[in-house]
């Protein structure tokens, strides 16, 4: 399953759920939502005005969400 994180700089939940990840040994991708137009243009499509956003499979959630990360490993 391809994981992606849609993030911005400066901020704590993305940081918080990208170590989240990372002390698990998920791979993912990073995408800075103030430099891709098109991936800001995803995100308010499915709902979401709050970073992070990530799209797991066909599951997706925005926030800092541990109990979401820890079924994924």
């Amino acid at each position: 399953m391809s994981i992606t994180v849609y993030s911005k700089p400066a901020c704590v939940q993305c940081t918080a759920t990208t170590r989240a990840l990372t002390a698990r040994g998920i791979e993912f991708d990073l995408i800075d939502l103030t430099e891709d137009a098109a991936a800001m243009e995803l995100v308010t499509g499915l709902g979401y005005r709050q970073a992070p956003v990530v799209v797991a499979g066909d599951d997706h959630w925005a926030g800092f969400r541990p109990d979401i990360i820890n079924r994924l490993s």
